[in-house]
Protein backbone atom coordinates (compact mmCIF):
# COMPACT_ATOMS: atom_id res chain seq x y z
CA UNK A 1 0.00 0.00 0.00
CA UNK A 2 1.46 3.37 -1.01
CA UNK A 3 1.87 6.26 1.38
CA UNK A 4 -0.79 8.20 -0.52
CA UNK A 5 -3.35 5.36 -0.19
CA UNK A 6 -2.49 4.89 3.49
CA UNK A 7 -2.94 8.62 4.08
CA UNK A 8 -6.29 8.68 2.32
CA UNK A 9 -7.44 5.60 4.28
CA UNK A 10 -6.42 7.19 7.58
CA UNK A 11 -8.30 10.38 6.70
CA UNK A 12 -11.39 8.32 5.79
CA UNK A 13 -11.33 6.36 9.03
CA UNK A 14 -10.65 9.34 11.25
CA UNK A 15 -13.25 11.49 9.49
CA UNK A 16 -16.14 9.04 9.24
CA UNK A 17 -15.84 5.58 10.69
CA UNK A 18 -13.95 6.29 13.91
CA UNK A 19 -16.23 9.14 15.06
CA UNK A 20 -19.23 6.91 14.44
CA UNK A 21 -17.70 4.10 16.47
CA UNK A 22 -16.78 6.44 19.29
CA UNK A 23 -20.20 8.10 19.36
CA UNK A 24 -21.89 4.70 19.63
CA UNK A 25 -19.61 3.36 22.34
CA UNK A 26 -21.13 2.94 25.83
CA UNK A 27 -19.01 5.66 27.36
CA UNK A 28 -20.06 8.28 24.79
CA UNK A 29 -23.68 7.34 24.10
CA UNK A 30 -26.35 9.89 25.04
CA UNK A 31 -28.19 9.23 28.30
CA UNK A 32 -31.46 7.31 28.17
CA UNK A 33 -34.48 9.65 28.15
CA UNK A 34 -36.30 9.98 31.44
CA UNK A 35 -39.56 8.00 31.48
CA UNK A 36 -42.28 7.67 34.11
CA UNK A 37 -44.38 4.50 34.11
CA UNK A 38 -48.03 4.94 35.11
CA UNK A 39 -50.33 2.04 35.94
CA UNK A 40 -53.97 1.74 36.96
CA UNK A 41 -56.30 -1.20 37.41
CA UNK A 42 -59.56 0.04 35.88
CA UNK A 43 -59.93 1.70 32.48
CA UNK A 44 -61.23 4.96 33.99
CA UNK A 45 -58.15 5.26 36.18
CA UNK A 46 -55.87 5.59 33.14
CA UNK A 47 -58.29 6.78 30.42
CA UNK A 48 -58.12 10.48 31.28
CA UNK A 49 -54.30 10.29 31.38
CA UNK A 50 -54.11 8.55 28.00
CA UNK A 51 -56.45 11.13 26.44
CA UNK A 52 -54.29 13.99 27.71
CA UNK A 53 -51.03 12.40 26.48
CA UNK A 54 -49.47 14.01 23.39
CA UNK A 55 -47.40 12.37 20.63
CA UNK A 56 -48.92 9.00 21.45
CA UNK A 57 -47.37 5.73 20.39
CA UNK A 58 -49.21 2.49 21.17
CA UNK A 59 -47.51 -0.87 21.59
CA UNK A 60 -49.14 -4.16 22.50
CA UNK A 61 -46.90 -6.55 24.41
CA UNK A 62 -48.20 -9.97 25.47
CA UNK A 63 -51.71 -8.66 24.90
CA UNK A 64 -51.26 -5.56 27.09
CA UNK A 65 -51.57 -2.09 25.52
CA UNK A 66 -48.88 0.43 26.49
CA UNK A 67 -49.40 4.07 25.51
CA UNK A 68 -46.23 6.20 25.32
CA UNK A 69 -46.03 9.95 24.86
CA UNK A 70 -45.64 13.25 26.68
CA UNK A 71 -47.78 14.37 29.60
CA UNK A 72 -47.21 17.48 31.71
CA UNK A 73 -43.72 17.93 30.25
CA UNK A 74 -42.74 14.34 31.07
CA UNK A 75 -42.24 11.28 28.88
CA UNK A 76 -44.67 8.61 30.12
CA UNK A 77 -45.74 5.04 29.47
CA UNK A 78 -49.28 4.24 30.62
CA UNK A 79 -50.97 0.84 30.94
CA UNK A 80 -53.96 -0.77 32.59
CA UNK A 81 -53.29 -3.82 34.72
CA UNK A 82 -56.71 -5.24 35.39
CA UNK A 83 -57.82 -6.15 38.90
CA UNK A 84 -55.78 -8.20 41.37
CA UNK A 85 -52.20 -8.75 42.47
CA UNK A 86 -51.17 -11.24 39.77
CA UNK A 87 -52.46 -9.06 36.93
CA UNK A 88 -50.74 -6.01 38.41
CA UNK A 89 -47.43 -7.82 38.92
CA UNK A 90 -47.42 -9.17 35.35
CA UNK A 91 -48.01 -5.76 33.77
CA UNK A 92 -45.50 -4.09 36.09
CA UNK A 93 -42.87 -6.65 35.06
CA UNK A 94 -43.60 -6.05 31.36
CA UNK A 95 -43.36 -2.30 31.91
CA UNK A 96 -39.96 -2.57 33.58
CA UNK A 97 -38.57 -5.05 31.08
CA UNK A 98 -39.60 -3.23 27.90
CA UNK A 99 -39.63 0.47 28.83
CA UNK A 100 -37.12 0.80 31.70
CA UNK A 101 -38.95 3.63 33.52
CA UNK A 102 -37.11 5.79 36.03
CA UNK A 103 -40.05 5.45 38.41
CA UNK A 104 -43.50 3.84 38.51
CA UNK A 105 -46.70 5.50 39.72
CA UNK A 106 -49.86 3.50 40.41
CA UNK A 107 -53.03 5.59 40.35
CA UNK A 108 -56.59 4.64 41.18
CA UNK A 109 -59.31 4.08 43.75
CA UNK A 110 -59.38 2.36 47.14
CA UNK A 111 -61.53 1.68 50.16
CA UNK A 112 -61.04 3.88 53.20
CA UNK A 113 -59.89 2.04 56.33
CA UNK A 114 -59.16 5.17 58.36
CA UNK A 115 -62.51 6.42 59.67
CA UNK A 116 -61.46 10.03 59.02
CA UNK A 117 -61.27 9.46 55.26
CA UNK A 118 -64.22 10.28 53.02
CA UNK A 119 -64.96 9.57 49.34
CA UNK A 120 -62.63 11.54 47.08
CA UNK A 121 -59.88 11.87 49.70
CA UNK A 122 -56.45 10.69 48.58
CA UNK A 123 -53.82 8.62 50.35
CA UNK A 124 -50.21 8.96 49.21
CA UNK A 125 -48.85 5.52 50.02
CA UNK A 126 -45.78 5.96 52.19
CA UNK A 127 -45.55 2.19 52.57
CA UNK A 128 -47.52 -0.82 51.34
CA UNK A 129 -48.15 -4.36 52.53
CA UNK A 130 -50.06 -7.42 51.33
CA UNK A 131 -52.71 -8.11 53.94
CA UNK A 132 -53.48 -11.62 52.69
CA UNK A 133 -49.90 -12.92 52.52
CA UNK A 134 -48.69 -14.91 55.50
CA UNK A 135 -49.32 -17.94 57.68
CA UNK A 136 -52.55 -19.48 59.00
CA UNK A 137 -52.12 -21.56 62.13
CA UNK A 138 -54.00 -22.56 65.30
CA UNK A 139 -54.02 -18.93 66.43
CA UNK A 140 -55.29 -17.63 63.12
CA UNK A 141 -53.63 -15.51 60.44
CA UNK A 142 -50.17 -13.98 60.81
CA UNK A 143 -48.84 -11.64 58.14
CA UNK A 144 -45.42 -12.58 56.74
CA UNK A 145 -43.20 -11.55 53.86
CA UNK A 146 -41.58 -13.84 51.29
CA UNK A 147 -38.06 -14.36 50.01
CA UNK A 148 -36.73 -12.13 47.26
CA UNK A 149 -35.71 -14.61 44.50
CA UNK A 150 -33.00 -12.24 43.27
CA UNK A 151 -30.84 -11.91 46.38
CA UNK A 152 -32.46 -14.65 48.55
CA UNK A 153 -33.10 -12.13 51.30
CA UNK A 154 -36.49 -11.75 52.88
CA UNK A 155 -38.60 -8.90 51.57
CA UNK A 156 -39.87 -6.38 54.11
CA UNK A 157 -43.45 -6.81 55.27
CA UNK A 158 -44.04 -3.15 54.33
CA UNK A 159 -42.53 -1.95 51.06
CA UNK A 160 -41.33 1.65 51.49
CA UNK A 161 -42.20 4.07 48.71
CA UNK A 162 -39.44 6.26 47.32
CA UNK A 163 -39.05 9.17 49.80
CA UNK A 164 -38.32 11.66 47.03
CA UNK A 165 -41.53 10.71 45.21
CA UNK A 166 -43.52 10.97 48.44
CA UNK A 167 -42.09 14.45 49.01
CA UNK A 168 -42.88 15.55 45.46
CA UNK A 169 -46.40 14.14 45.76
CA UNK A 170 -46.97 16.16 48.92
CA UNK A 171 -45.80 19.29 47.11
CA UNK A 172 -47.98 18.40 44.13
CA UNK A 173 -50.99 18.04 46.42
CA UNK A 174 -50.36 21.44 47.99
CA UNK A 175 -50.59 23.06 44.55
CA UNK A 176 -53.70 21.17 43.48
CA UNK A 177 -57.38 21.97 43.94
CA UNK A 178 -59.35 18.72 43.78
CA UNK A 179 -62.91 18.48 42.51
CA UNK A 180 -65.56 18.67 45.19
CA UNK A 181 -67.57 15.56 46.04
CA UNK A 182 -71.01 15.05 47.52
CA UNK A 183 -71.21 14.89 51.30
CA UNK A 184 -74.04 14.19 53.75
CA UNK A 185 -74.66 17.92 53.80
CA UNK A 186 -73.68 19.85 50.67
CA UNK A 187 -70.31 19.26 49.03
CA UNK A 188 -66.76 19.09 50.34
CA UNK A 189 -63.24 19.49 48.99
CA UNK A 190 -61.25 16.25 49.34
CA UNK A 191 -58.09 16.15 51.42
CA UNK A 192 -54.74 14.46 50.73
CA UNK A 193 -52.71 12.65 53.37
CA UNK A 194 -49.75 10.32 53.58
CA UNK A 195 -50.40 6.87 54.97
CA UNK A 196 -50.30 3.09 54.76
CA UNK A 197 -52.00 1.21 51.93
CA UNK A 198 -52.66 -2.52 52.15
CA UNK A 199 -53.35 -4.86 49.24
CA UNK A 200 -55.16 -8.17 48.90
CA UNK A 201 -57.01 -10.28 46.37
CA UNK A 202 -60.40 -9.50 47.91
CA UNK A 203 -62.80 -6.57 47.63
CA UNK A 204 -63.29 -5.48 51.23
CA UNK A 205 -66.88 -4.62 52.17
CA UNK A 206 -66.85 -5.58 55.83
CA UNK A 207 -66.56 -3.53 59.03
CA UNK A 208 -65.00 -6.55 60.72
CA UNK A 209 -62.26 -6.93 58.09
CA UNK A 210 -61.75 -3.20 58.06
CA UNK A 211 -61.17 -3.23 61.83
CA UNK A 212 -58.69 -6.11 61.41
CA UNK A 213 -56.72 -4.18 58.78
CA UNK A 214 -56.54 -1.16 61.03
CA UNK A 215 -55.45 -3.17 64.04
CA UNK A 216 -52.90 -5.43 62.33
CA UNK A 217 -51.43 -3.05 59.76
CA UNK A 218 -52.50 0.42 60.95
CA UNK A 219 -53.85 0.73 57.40
CA UNK A 220 -55.39 3.88 56.00
CA UNK A 221 -56.67 2.41 52.72
CA UNK A 222 -57.20 -1.01 51.15
CA UNK A 223 -57.08 -2.02 47.47
CA UNK A 224 -56.10 -4.96 45.24
CA UNK A 225 -52.90 -4.12 43.30
CA UNK A 226 -50.53 -1.60 44.91
CA UNK A 227 -48.32 -3.80 47.07
CA UNK A 228 -47.84 -6.28 44.22
CA UNK A 229 -46.46 -3.51 42.00
CA UNK A 230 -44.42 -2.28 44.97
CA UNK A 231 -42.85 -5.74 45.37
CA UNK A 232 -41.89 -5.96 41.69
CA UNK A 233 -40.36 -2.48 41.76
CA UNK A 234 -38.63 -3.06 45.10
CA UNK A 235 -36.98 -6.25 43.88
CA UNK A 236 -35.87 -4.54 40.66
CA UNK A 237 -34.70 -1.42 42.54
CA UNK A 238 -37.06 0.94 40.68
CA UNK A 239 -38.59 3.84 42.66
CA UNK A 240 -42.37 3.60 43.01
CA UNK A 241 -45.35 5.39 44.48
CA UNK A 242 -49.01 4.44 44.88
CA UNK A 243 -51.73 7.12 44.89
CA UNK A 244 -55.24 6.09 45.89
CA UNK A 245 -58.45 8.12 46.05
CA UNK A 246 -61.24 6.79 48.25
CA UNK A 247 -64.29 5.45 46.39
CA UNK A 248 -65.90 3.85 49.45
CA UNK A 249 -65.45 3.13 53.15
CA UNK A 250 -64.70 -0.61 52.83
CA UNK A 251 -67.83 -1.46 54.83
CA UNK A 252 -71.15 -3.12 53.97
CA UNK A 253 -72.09 -0.13 51.79
CA UNK A 254 -68.92 -0.34 49.68
CA UNK A 255 -70.67 -1.88 46.68
CA UNK A 256 -73.15 0.99 46.51
CA UNK A 257 -70.63 3.73 47.31
CA UNK A 258 -68.19 2.69 44.61
CA UNK A 259 -70.94 3.16 42.05
CA UNK A 260 -71.55 6.71 43.30
CA UNK A 261 -67.97 7.87 43.79
CA UNK A 262 -65.86 5.80 41.39
CA UNK A 263 -65.68 8.40 38.60
CA UNK A 264 -64.81 11.31 40.89
CA UNK A 265 -62.29 9.29 42.93
CA UNK A 266 -60.51 8.08 39.78
CA UNK A 267 -60.45 11.64 38.42
CA UNK A 268 -58.94 12.99 41.65
CA UNK A 269 -56.19 10.37 41.68
CA UNK A 270 -55.41 11.13 38.02
CA UNK A 271 -55.31 14.86 38.81
CA UNK A 272 -52.73 14.30 41.55
CA UNK A 273 -50.74 12.07 39.19
CA UNK A 274 -50.59 14.88 36.62
CA UNK A 275 -49.58 17.38 39.29
CA UNK A 276 -46.82 14.97 40.39
CA UNK A 277 -45.59 14.72 36.79
CA UNK A 278 -45.29 18.51 36.70
CA UNK A 279 -43.19 18.38 39.86
CA UNK A 280 -40.95 15.70 38.34
CA UNK A 281 -40.47 17.80 35.20
CA UNK A 282 -39.56 20.84 37.32
CA UNK A 283 -37.09 18.82 39.36
CA UNK A 284 -35.37 17.37 36.32
CA UNK A 285 -35.24 20.79 34.65
CA UNK A 286 -33.59 22.30 37.71
CA UNK A 287 -31.07 19.45 37.90
CA UNK A 288 -30.20 19.88 34.22
CA UNK A 289 -29.57 23.61 34.74
CA UNK A 290 -27.32 22.88 37.70
CA UNK A 291 -25.24 20.45 35.62
CA UNK A 292 -24.91 22.96 32.79
CA UNK A 293 -23.88 25.74 35.14
CA UNK A 294 -21.30 23.45 36.72
CA UNK A 295 -19.60 22.66 33.41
Amino acid sequence: MTKVVRGLLLVFLSGTVLPAVLSSSPGNSPPEPTVTGILGAFAEETRVLKVATADKDVRTISGIEFVSGKLEGRRVVIAGTGVGKVNAAVVAALLLAHFHPNEVIFTGIAGAVDKALRPGDIVIGEKLAQHDLGHVGPRGFRAESVENPIDRRRNPLFFPSDPALVGLARRAASELVLEEVDAKVGRRTPKVLTGIIVTGDVFVASRRTKAFLKKEFDADAVEMEGAAVAQVCFQQKVPFLVLRSMSDSADENAGLDIGRFYQKAAANSAALTRSLLRQLAKRDGAQTMERLEGQ
